[in-house]
């Protein structure tokens, strides 16, 4: 007998529609999945024989064929093991290929029956909404994500008697399909700008950067508060809208890092370790699984001590700062995971830390100084918008220093900024391009004449030119300010403090 069971497979952050086929038919008693899958899909082979022998259910001493259509595309994970055994059991007689139709399934299996939860539960819903299906079969545990697309029914029977069970119209347990709830998988720790003392300049570059979107680089010796800085960023940020919400949580199913969630609620803070692999930072494996930047999307990838990042792990983040996605391409496909990250990181000045330090001295030469910094690429740098200093203060202004303004109080100023920049229907600053800068950030006679003196005293690429006014266009955004002034672009030009001379 044939059986054809609706299914997904995820592709990037996306879903493709797959075909589950069985045959049961006359010959040799074996069970055979063909149609590119790989070997854990291959194993399903004997989990699901466990499962449906330890749930009461016998299959037929026949051959079983399982077709995963369409069969140029890879399937991996243990993601089709329910539709499998439901397309067993249909082909069996035990449920009715009828209560079939209009239903799509995903599930992993455990040896006694249970339903698992699996990944990219989230864009299959979602591609199955868009193609009308009326009703989905999830594990309990993703009973929560496949909630949040409204437009189908959402079953989460807790083991394969249950499911049967569902199937033949019969009373079961309903308890596991728990509704949406938002609690994010990473976040920010909450802290306040009201911790930070002192570093008024470094606090109004962090409040810009936000406002705006920028890429934000620190430059200051060990202790100074470049990390506690960073990491505060995140409590100044607008809040995520839905439609930020779903797609930075389909990237969280898609790699399985929902932990039971539905709703990533709050904008990601990522900061991974300096020894984090290529494939860690840009996303790749053997699954071809998203990284770092793709889970910073909508939010902050933080790279503390960004010199000891190997230089060509700190390249591959080029083209996905320009692009706000990554495309990484296998033998057999090409995955594109989105990107939109605001890239903040923190470096010493010298390989001591402290040129330029005020309370201890530098022991190193200007040779040693130059060949320290070159290890960031002038391509790289060219794309982070404002690099501060962070210096290091003394204990008495450290002890006297008032505090300074709450979070809540700067992100009302950075939500007003982002409003401005909407209402004039252009995207975020940062990411404005030649065409829009010039419509939205005109110079005067006044502007012109700065920027040829900045840029030839400081030998400002094109690109760092750009990125200026962009800067300029926020600053002026949050004086509430119609056009860009001298003094905006002049508070744009000193967030620049790399392309200052070392000696």
């Amino acid at each position: 007998m044939f059986v054809r069971v609706a299914s997904a497979a995820v592709v990037g952050i996306e879903a493709a529609p797959i075909d589950v086929e069985v045959d049961v038919g006359v010959g040799l008693p074996c069970c055979s999945i063909v149609g590119l899958a790989d070997a854990g899909v291959r194993e399903g082979r004997v989990r699901i024989r466990g499962a449906l022998e330890n749930c009461g259910f016998k299959l037929p001493p026949r051959r079983i064929t399982v077709n995963l259509a369409p069969a140029d595309l890879r399937k991996d994970g243990a993601a089709f093991d329910v539709p499998i055994a439901v397309g067993m059991l249909a082909a069996a007689g035990v449920v009715d290929p009828a209560a079939l139709e209009g239903t799509l399934f995903v599930g992993e299996l455990a040896l006694d029956g249970a339903l698992r939860s699996v990944r990219g539960v989230l864009p299959i819903a979602a591609s199955a909404r868009s193609r009308g299906v009326r009703r989905i079969v999830v594990p309990p545990d993703n009973a929560g994500e496949a909630a949040v697309v409204a437009g189908h029914d959402v079953q989460a029977p807790p083991n394969l008697n249950a499911l049967v069970a569902l199937l033949r119209g019969e009373p079961w347990d309903a308890a596991g399909a728990r509704a949406a709830t938002a609690a994010p998988p990473s976040l920010a720790s909450g802290a306040d700008l009201t911790d930070v003392r002192g570093q008024e300049v470094p606090r109004r570059a962090l409040e810009i950067a936000a406002a705006g979107g920028h890429n934000l680089l620190f430059v200051g010796p060990p202790g100074a508060g470049k990390t506690m800085l960073a990491a505060r960023l995140p409590g100044i940020l607008p809040p995520l809208g839905f439609e930020e919400a779903l797609e930075t949580t389909m990237v969280y199913s898609t790699a399985g890092l929902l932990g039971g969630s539905s709703l990533v609620a709050a904008r990601p803070f990522r900061a991974p370790h300096h020894t984090v692999s290529s494939a860690g930072l840009i996303g790749g494996g053997p699954t071809v699984r998203p990284g770092e930047i793709s889970l910073a999307h909508n939010g902050v990838l933080f790279l503390d001590e960004l010199l000891e990042f190997p230089r060509h792990v700190l390249e591959m983040l080029r083209q996905p700062l320009e692009d706000r996605a990554v495309t990484i391409v296998r033998v057999r496909r090409g995955v594109t995971y989105p990107a939109d990250f605001m890239l903040i990181a923190a470096l010493n000045p010298c390989p001591c830390g402290h040129f330029g330090s005020a309370i201890r001295t530098c022991i190193c030469t200007a040779a040693a100084i130059t060949a320290y910094r070159s290890r960031l690429s002038g391509p790289l740098l060219d794309r982070i918008d404002l690099h501060v200093e962070v210096p290091a203060l003394p204990y008495r202004e450290l002890a006297l220093a008032e505090a300074g303004e709450s979070s809540a109080t700067i992100r009302d100023r950075v939500v007003a900024a982002r409003e401005r920049q909407q209402a004039r229907g252009a995207r975020c600053n940062a990411r404005l391009s030649s065409t829009e800068l010039r419509r939205v950030a005109p110079l005067d006679g006044a502007g012109h004449a700065l920027m040829e003196r900045a840029a030839e005293r400081l030998g400002l690429s094109a690109r760092a030119i750009t990125r200026v006014r962009r800067v300029a266009r926020t600053i002026a955004d949050l004086a509430a300010s119609a056009a860009i002034a001298t003094v905006h672009l002049a508070e744009a030009l000193q967030y620049r403090v790399l392309d200052q001379p070392t000696t």
